[in-house]
């Protein structure tokens, strides 16, 4: 195993002078040299082919006892220094001081065709960051995050990758629902991998603590290594960086918006600086179309982080990384700008989406209109989102009245569908095909427009919560399955069809189908 091994982020960047892995406020560093934990009994479950060859490693090369140790934390490879990162961040709206990788484990940077790639394990042990955490992780929660990172890269989402899936060979207490039933579960290790792993918060963190000078030397080093457009940090550049940061934020939540992904805990330090997803804990996959849905239990109450608020999310934790960024700047206007540019932009961009997922190749003034039609009916009975997107791209303009039977498959109750939803829904058909009228593109484009950008197959959350049942017996053909399917979501894939359905009754109340907690 030949790696082009870098070291970029600690040789640039401060690091915490104290070595010994207790739990502290670490101050004028980004970040702290800790060791993972040996494990047990590691086992390699799954590996993913792109991603060893994104790093210019061999399918003969995760065979081998280095890589299985490597990439489980039991081998440190030599000339390599692996450190947690220091970070803070408002949870739920409250600013919560430091934070930090509580059990995640950078072991080192690997270049390759002129890409520079963090290698991370996830659930590798404890960190000065871990407060009164193990720092490990269970495999319910890693198969998670394996396959969900993978699918949403082959979905056009935005989003950190995995590389390998492996049993640690312990055991790990979790309370799964935070109810006061602790048990016993597999413990497993995920390697992600991202050109950078730094949040908002690891920004915060230092201005809250009036670090200027360490604050300064991190946002010079991310301008310098991954916004290099920007030229020669100064405050000119720094206003251009938060608008960089903004734009690529905007980009990857409409993304989100499109296929229906919901994150769960968009807190300060779950939102990358590079506008990718990270930090894979309780999403879920919209099923029946609900703006006000979450999948977080932590969140059922107040619903900050639902689905329809996602954009509006974004923003607000924009306006925490704009104080952040004030000291360098000491100007408002231009960071003022930006989250204006922002709240203008979210609105335009996401009516630009929705028109892609009904097949509009132009645009008109009502257009606006006819989508916030389509999205009072698609509530007012259970209505399967990806499914309903799916079906409605065979729908030609020409016989309006065949709208309803070409969507009736996404409806989860048909009888709940009555004569005043019928009719609301066929004036919809009617104004959709007027609409389809004036467009000047084929059905047949349309038709393909569509399918290109209103997946067939995403990561349900009952799909996952088989894979892991299975797992947890010891069979992973289901993983390799879904890992697969879900490399190619907008094709057809007639030998899986079965996944191309609703919800099962079964999974509507199932813990880790339906509810999910940060527990992992």
């Amino acid at each position: 195993m030949k790696l082009n091994i870098k070291n970029t982020f600690t040789s640039q960047l401060p690091a915490d002078p104290i070595t010994d892995n207790s739990r502290r406020q670490v101050t004028k560093a980004c970040y702290s040299f800790v060791t993972p934990k040996q494990t047990a009994k590691p086992e390699l479950v799954h590996v993913s082919p792109e991603m060893l060859d994104t790093l210019g490693m061999s399918e003969n090369d995760a065979k081998t006892k280095q890589f299985l140790n490597v990439f489980t934390g039991n081998t440190v490879l030599e000339g390599t220094t692996p450190y947690a990162m220091c970070y803070g961040g408002h949870q739920f709206g409250h600013w919560a001081g430091q934070l930090g990788d509580g059990r995640a484990i950078n072991l080192f940077e690997v270049e390759h065709n002129n890409k520079n790639w963090k290698l991370q394990l996830k659930g590798a042990g404890e960190t000065p960051y871990s407060r009164t955490a193990d720092g490990l992780a269970v495999l319910r929660s890693s198969v998670r995050e394996y396959l969900c990172s993978e699918a949403m890269y082959h979905l056009g989402v935005p989003t950190t990758r995995a590389l390998s899936l492996a049993l640690s060979g312990d055991q790990v207490l979790r309370d799964v629902m935070y109810n006061g039933n602790p048990d016993y579960e597999k413990g497993a290790i995920v390697s992600r991998i991202s050109p950078s792993f730094l949040r908002f918060g690891s920004f915060e963190i230092l201005a809250s603590r009036q670090d200027t000078e360490t604050l300064k030397t991190l946002v010079d080093y991310t301008i310098n290594t991954h916004f290099t457009h920007l030229g020669t940090p100064n405050k000119h550049a720094y206003v251009q960086f938060f608008n960089a940061v903004a734009m690529r934020s905007l980009d990857m939540v409409i993304h989100w918006q499109r296929v229906g992904f919901v994150h769960g805990v968009m807190n300060t330090d779950n939102l990358s600086i590079l506008g990718l997803t990270i930090d894979y804990g309780p999403y879920g996959w919209l099923e029946g179309f609900e703006p006000g849905w979450t999948p977080n239990t932590t969140d059922n109450q107040n619903k900050r982080y639902q689905y329809g608020a996602q954009p509006d999310i974004v923003l607000w934790n924009l306006y925490q990384l704009a104080n952040a960024l004030y000291p360098l700047i000491e100007e408002a206007e231009g960071l003022e700008a930006v989250l204006a540019n922002y709240a203008e932009q979210k609105d335009i961009q996401y009516l630009q989406m929705m028109r892609s997922k009904i097949g509009l190749s132009s645009e008109e003034q009502l257009d606006a209109n006819l989508i916030q039609e389509l999205e009072d009916c698609l509530q007012l009975t259970e209505t399967d989102m990806t499914i309903f997107f799916r079906n409605l791209s065979d729908f030609d303009g020409v016989n309006p009245t065949n709208g309803l039977q070409i969507i009736r498959e996404s409806f989860y109750d048909i009888k709940s569908v009555t004569e005043a939803i019928k009719d609301r829904w066929n004036l919809w058909f009617e104004s959709y095909a007027d609409r389809l009228e004036r467009d000047p593109i084929s059905a047949k484009a349309k038709k393909e427009n569509m399918n290109s950008v209103n997946p067939k197959y995403v990561l349900r959350n009952y799909m996952a919560q088989l894979a892991i049942d299975d797992a947890n017996k010891g069979d992973y053909k289901l993983i390799d399955d879904l890992f697969n399917l879900l490399k190619q979501p907008y094709a057809e894939q007639p030998k899986y069809e079965k996944w191309f359905a609703k919800r099962p009754e079964w999974a509507r109340h199932k813990v880790g189908c339906s509810m999910l907690s940060c527990s992992s």
